[in-house]
């Protein structure tokens, strides 16, 4: 067994419309996009990692899966931030400089002055800081050390203020997460009242399950290692499904920080979804989430009692349709209430698990990369005026969990993203890949090797 501390997280939090995700967005360096062909289906992502003064961090945007913290709804709000009082590495509190210091913002603060952690309070909209400097005035009475006017929309002071919430980071992270590739560590993630705990629960309580309760190595987490047919398990972070208090009046909360402290310390994320009521946004969000963190993916429909047969089968063309990104990814069909379906899904974690382990010979890569541009010719590279053809030379496949490969040819610049895509479900059809994400590198060499 080996082990790997985990990247920093550093969340974002604030009371709705101050601008977090203009913010988060501006950090990330992209703009939120649509899913092809499917009005309404975001594939907007909630976490990104990024490098801030030769440091890897994750920032996360903690609203991005909650839909009622984003309608002002107070308890959801609260529970926003006391997530990252809790889990959290970093906060950046960020406040709304036009509109003013509201209530809402000082409840808000209330919680977060509990954390020592490293905490930045972000006046945003300070578009001109020559002539809005007044607006900071009334935050300085909410008592926080750092405090500093940014511009979202217009990136003015915000990346100076996240490379000093970095710089006050702890330089070592003593936790551990314990990581043994025989025994898959899974995370059940989803949005809030898809039935995560029933599931938990049903796994735990089949009879031919042996459980035992393992004290997790980060913070408050809870790790449960139960044992199905011979075969080893482990639930992480089960804590998070247990906590008390978090069924009481807003319903059940799994933020994006908690889902990100999950699949930090997973091999396999079981993204649980609601066959009955179908897939939304924030289905979407938790899938996006667990394939870039690279864990491997199995997907639950949840609640298919609830559906006749026909019904079933238009939720699953649903439900495919919508995580189309995730083609490769197994979905079973099951019911936590019942354990309707259950068999077929311990036998789906232990496949993905196995191909994100699997390791193919380079001589048998290189067969596979012959053949590949023998059925697909590349095309050509174009430098100036010039085109010369492109000419893939060797492969070599450099990790596991996931899967990396290195391609090396002449001009990686010129490589077409669609001939880097059919590269990559080449090897996914190859070789088995079931449910796992593959990174390729092309790195560039000047002549071919003979």
């Amino acid at each position: 067994m080996d082990s790997s501390a985990p990247i920093p997280i550093v969340a974002i939090v604030g009371r709705p419309n101050v601008g977090k995700s203009t913010l988060f967005n501006r950090y990330a360096g992209w703009r939120r996009a649509l899913v092809a062909d499917s009005p309404g289906l975001t594939r907007d992502r909630i976490a990104e990692e990024l490098e801030i003064q030769g440091r890897a961090i994750r920032l996360v945007d903690t609203a991005g899966l909650d839909a009622a913290a984003e309608r002002g709804l107070p308890a959801a709000v609260q529970a926003q931030a006391e997530s990252a009082v809790r889990d959290a590495d970093a906060i950046l509190f960020v406040v709304d400089g036009k509109a003013g210091l509201l209530p809402e913002d000082e409840a808000i603060a209330q919680t977060l002055r509990r954390t020592r952690k490293p905490l930045s309070l972000l006046v945003n909209k300070i578009d001109n800081p020559r002539h809005h400097e007044d607006r900071l005035l009334d935050f300085y009475s909410l008592g926080f050390e750092r405090l500093k006017g940014i511009s979202a929309e217009h990136g003015g002071g915000a990346f100076d203020a996240l490379e000093d919430l970095v710089d006050a980071l702890p330089q070592h992270n003593d936790d551990a997460i314990p990581t043994d590739p025989a025994i898959p560590r899974i995370a059940l993630v989803g949005r809030p009242n898809v039935g995560k705990s029933s599931l938990m629960n049903r796994l735990l309580g089949e009879e031919r399950v042996v459980v035992s309760d393992e004290a997790g190595t980060t913070r408050d987490a809870i790790d449960i290692q139960f044992e199905y047919e011979g075969e080893s398990y482990v639930l992480v972070d089960t804590a998070g499904m247990r906590r008390p208090g978090r069924r009481e009046g807003t319903g059940e909360r799994v933020g994006a920080l908690m889902a990100v402290r999950a699949l930090e310390r997973a091999q396999v994320a079981l993204v649980v979804v609601d066959a009955e009521e179908g897939l939304t946004d924030q289905d979407a969000h938790v899938a996006r989430l667990a394939r870039d963190m690279g864990v491997s993916v199995v997907i639950v429909a949840n609640k298919r009692d609830r559906l006749d047969g026909e019904q079933r089968k238009l939720a699953l063309e649903d439900v495919q349709h919508g995580l189309r990104f995730l083609e490769d990814a197994p979905i079973v069909s099951l019911s936590a209430l019942t354990g309707a379906g259950l068999s077929r899904l311990l036998p789906a974690i232990r496949r993905v698990t196995e191909a994100s382990l699997r390791r193919v010979p380079t001589a048998e890569l290189n067969r596979w990369l012959a053949d590949a541009i023998r059925r697909h010719d590349p095309g050509m590279a174009r430098k100036g005026n010039r085109t010369t053809p492109l000419k893939f030379l060797y492969a070599s496949q450099v990790g596991v969990q996931p899967p990396r490969f290195v391609i090396f040819c002449t001009d990686p610049d010129s490589v077409m993203v669609s001939y880097r895509r059919y590269l990559e479900n080449r090897l996914r059809d190859s070789f088995g890949f079931e449910g796992c994400p593959l990174r390729v590198h092309l790195r560039g060499r000047r002549t071919p090797v003979e």
